[in-house]
């Protein structure tokens, strides 16, 4: 589906009509929409909409911070051997070398004891939103690594679990109103999962609802955080996540992120982005051999369509997939990690890094266990690093606010070619996507004179410096070598 602006009006004859979405300002949330599901998605189809534009009620205030953001996902328990905030703090200065600029925290508040999971228990069952886990440290440690953070450049975003507290949460004992409950008055766990050591919460109690936004609230105003990562987003209705928008923007601008990829509705006027899970399910496939690159071209074509200014999150790797899915490497394999990297870093969105992928994490962390993370070489500092320069210094590949991808036209499944343009800036970015040589029909002309900002083959080291596209270069850009890529970057005018 393709987005229209407002004055515009495209039928498209499918199984139904599909109406675009209206454009607006990156400060100013689309039409508010109705959605009808049409198809069940595949993994590479995309879920068929019918949208009806109505006025916009209000907006949505995006910081502007969020357009270069790069989010970091730390994992407090398994960082250092202390597991601390005062031990993460040390790292702080190499994380500031390394170009992230977003620092999300895994949920920091106390564990339930009740129904615990293991020997330390699982981050997201909360006995108390406005308290510190004592296995990290203090409140006052807290205070101090935020203002580290903020005053070394970084944002600070912290992991909400608004679905479920632990089963020895003040509020179980206090409001047993506030969850939900059986037949029998029994308040139950999430239905439909395996979380027994969470309890399910009710949201028709308009108490629990002022509650959470006030415990939310806490956080903004007392420690300066800058925004919120919501676990399992769509668990929670979305009026909720509005009516915590509205109040958080009250205090200030923060950034939004869902847990969710299921409906666009969320990034109207709740969210200002959320995960990226089809796109990362292609990837993995086409990295074992089992699709083509052209399956991901399909995809975005039909998928790169979100409420304006709101983005995705591109990842190959966060806590979920790692600890019960495997590494990077045994479900990407070694050779195509950097040329996926680069992608992730250039398409559509804010790139996401998880604790330790920098240093090539090579097992799969505990996830109720201490199980510390190995820092002895950075194998992938180097790509990174370049990759976030990259992202923060080319207006083209902002977030929300970048280029549209385009992709250029070539005759190979195998290489994915696209563009990205913003005002004078473009960038270019072609990457064979197997583990053959490919051939390939690329017309190169308009590439005379960039600068190649990156290039790199598997799993080779990538260019140091930045050269410029000389014709001989562009001479020999008719086959690529396995998982070999190219950014390119055109000054136009």
């Amino acid at each position: 589906m393709k987005k229209i602006k407002s004055s515009t009006l495209i039928i498209l004859i499918l199984s139904v009509l599909l109406v675009g979405c209206s454009k607006e300002t990156k400060k100013e949330v689309v039409s508010t929409t109705t959605e009808a599901v049409v198809t069940t998605p595949t993994e590479d189809s995309v879920t068929l909409t019918t949208t009806v534009e109505a006025e916009p009620e209000t907006t949505k205030a995006t910081p502007d911070w969020a357009d270069k953001a790069v989010i970091y996902e730390v994992n407090v328990r398994q960082y250092t051997a202390e597991g601390t905030f005062n031990a993460f703090s040390e790292h702080l200065e190499r994380l500031k070398e390394l170009g992230v600029n977003t620092l999300w925290f895994m949920p920091i508040y106390p564990i339930s004891e009740t129904n615990r999971k293991g020997t330390l228990g699982s981050y997201y069952a909360i006995s108390d939103y406005t308290a510190i886990n004592p296995e990290f440290g203090t409140l006052e440690d807290f205070k101090a690594l935020v203002a580290k953070a903020h005053e070394m450049g970084f944002k600070v975003v912290l992991d909400w679990v608004a679905n479920h507290t632990g089963w020895d949460s003040t509020w179980i004992l206090e409001h047993p109103d506030w969850y939900l409950q059986n037949e029998s008055g029994e308040i139950v766990c999430p239905p439909g999962t395996d979380w027994d050591d969470v309890a399910q919460l009710n949201f028709e109690s308009t108490d629990l609802r002022q509650e959470m936004i006030k415990s939310m609230k806490y956080w903004v105003e007392e420690i300066d955080v800058d925004g919120f990562r919501c676990d399992y987003a769509i668990g929670v209705p979305l009026d909720f996540w509005e009516a915590a928008r509205e109040e958080l923007t009250s205090v200030k601008e923060v950034y939004m992120l869902a847990e969710d990829d299921q409906s666009k509705s969320f990034l109207l006027k709740a969210f200002d982005s959320n995960y990226n899970w089809k796109f990362f399910q292609n990837v993995t496939s086409v990295a074992k051999g089992t699709k083509k690159a052209s399956t991901i071209e399909d995809y975005i074509n039909r998928n790169n369509v979100l409420p304006e200014g709101s983005f995705p999150i591109n990842f190959i790797d966060n806590h979920d997939e790692n600890s019960w899915n495997g590494t990077i490497q045994s479900r990407l394999g070694d050779e195509p990690v950097n040329a996926i990297t680069a992608l992730i870093f250039t398409m559509p969105g804010a790139p996401l890094i998880y604790s330790g992928q920098e240093a090539g994490l090579n097992k799969s962390l505990q996830f109720f266990e201490k199980d510390e993370i190995e820092w002895s070489n950075f194998p992938y500092s180097d790509i990174i690093s370049k990759l976030c320069d990259i992202k923060i210094n080319n207006p083209a590949l902002y977030n929300g606010i970048g280029g549209k991808l385009q992709f250029v036209e070539q005759d190979n499944v195998n290489v994915i070619a696209f563009e990205r343009t913003k005002d004078d800036n473009k960038i270019t970015v072609i990457i064979n996507m197997s583990k053959d040589n490919q051939v390939f029909t690329l017309d190169t002309s308009n590439l005379l004179d960039s600068d190649i900002l990156l290039h790199g083959i598997g799993a080779d080291k990538t260019n140091d410096t930045i050269e410029k596209a000389s014709s001989e270069t562009l001479n020999t850009l008719k086959s690529l070598s396995p998982w070999e890529f190219y950014i390119f970057s055109t000054k136009l005018n």
